[in-house]
């Protein structure tokens, strides 16, 4: 039995992996008073953002 899944799914479900880790960093920034960790949660929050922009633009899919 084969299993077939569109580009479309695989970006999606990166999509929704990425946001579900978005979310409890974005809830972090907000509770956090101390600079040192507020910046790592910045820092996080970014590096989330930019791959989920990756996956957005993505044109060529590989499966490893």
């Amino acid at each position: 039995m084969g299993i077939t899944v569109s580009s479309d799914e695989i970006k999606e479900y990166e999509e929704l992996k990425i946001i579900s880790q978005l979310t409890p960093v974005k809830v972090k920034l907000k509770e956090w008073d101390d600079y040192i960790e507020w910046k790592t949660y910045v820092k996080s929050l970014k590096d989330l953002e930019q791959r989920l922009r990756e996956i957005n633009d993505a044109k060529d899919l590989r499966i490893a």
